[in-house]
């Protein structure tokens, strides 16, 4: 049996790409952010008439369904990998699906969308810490910037009802949750690729969310246009568009690949505001501004690569390095 070559988080958070990002990987990174921005509108169309165990369950199961119609992602994952396949499922997916499910019975879709503004500013935090890499003094100012937005954003909903700020919890609990698991999607991808790596995280999330499905099920009704809601989701915003984005970490790196997160808001704003007639206030524009502002100033300074990835050669304009464990 071959030996799986693996890399530890330090060595992958930046990830195989140390140039500047190319108009593939830049449309890697506009497509998703486009994808996931529109979720939160398909969200609280689904949730219209689906209970919120039963859509984050049935998403899941959707995206791990559709991933495992292509054979290239039907190969399993070494048994010394699957503890952090485990937790980036839980993490990444499983606990924020439902979170956010939960999170817009509460607030406008709109707002659980501008809140995501913070994903570069948590996966900065989150990478330092992993890699004791301390943040230089342009970064740390960024992050004081972005919490200031984050304030903002949040301001005009802390004082008004209590589902209020449990909603604006739950979304910040859910993006905390995806930069914890961003950092961990790169190793896995660098060494089995996307595809595979995406299906395995769907097909754990969809046993962990089993249960909260079964309770949910008994509560949803199933009209068309709730059905066509979460079917969008499932395989496109969530199968499809993971595989884009896991592939895209595992070649720019955790911290520039959610740069996403700058753009993720504005479409969630135009499609929350245009369709649902959501309110936004214009505080909450100004977060949005102030935030990205902050996330911006995170991830300009210089990328560093690693010694061990720089004498390796890239291919450049591919999502996955040469080296991945092919399936057998």
């Amino acid at each position: 049996m071959a030996t799986v070559e693996r890399r530890s988080v330090a060595e992958s958070v930046d990830g195989t790409a140390s140039g500047e990002m190319g108009a593939v990987d830049w449309s890697r990174l506009l497509g998703s952010a486009a994808v996931f921005g529109s979720a939160f509108l398909w969200i609280a169309i689904a949730l219209e008439s689906i209970m919120p165990g039963m859509l984050a369950f049935g998403r899941v199961a959707l995206g791990a369904t559709a991933l495992a119609l292509v054979p290239a992602a039907r190969c399993t994952i070494a048994r010394a990998d699957r503890p952090r396949l485990l937790v980036a499922s839980a993490f990444g997916i499983a606990g924020p699906v439902f979170l956010f499910a939960l999170a817009e019975q509460r607030i406008p879709s709109a707002l659980a969308g501008m809140l995501v503004s913070a994903i570069p500013i948590f996966t900065a935090v989150v990478a330092a810490v992993e890699t004791k890499a301390w943040p230089s003094r342009e970064r740390a100012t960024g992050l004081t910037i972005g919490l200031v937005g984050i304030v903002l954003l949040a301001a005009p909903n802390l004082g008004g009802s209590r589902g209020d700020v449990i909603g604006l919890v739950m979304v910040l609990a859910a993006v905390l949750a995806y930069s914890i698991a961003t950092t961990l999607y790169a190793p896995l991808q660098q060494t089995y690729g996307a595809l595979r790596v995406t299906m395995w995280l769907l097909i754990v999330s969809t046993i962990l969310l089993l249960p909260l499905g079964a309770v949910g099920l008994p509560g949803s009704s199933w009209t068309w246009r709730s059905v066509g809601a979460l079917l969008v989701l499932g395989i496109l915003g969530t199968g499809i568009v993971w595989a884009l984005f896991v592939g895209l970490v595992g070649r720019v790196g955790a911290v520039r690949a959610s740069v996403a997160g700058y753009l993720i808001p504005i479409f969630a704003l135009v499609l929350g505001v245009g369709f649902l007639d959501e309110r936004v206030e214009p505080l909450q524009i100004v977060g949005v501004a102030v935030a990205l502002v902050g996330g911006y100033l995170v991830s300009r300074a210089a990328h560093r690569p690693q010694p061990e990835a720089a004498e390796r050669p890239v291919q450049v304009g591919t999502a996955d390095p040469p080296t991945i464990h092919m399936c057998r």
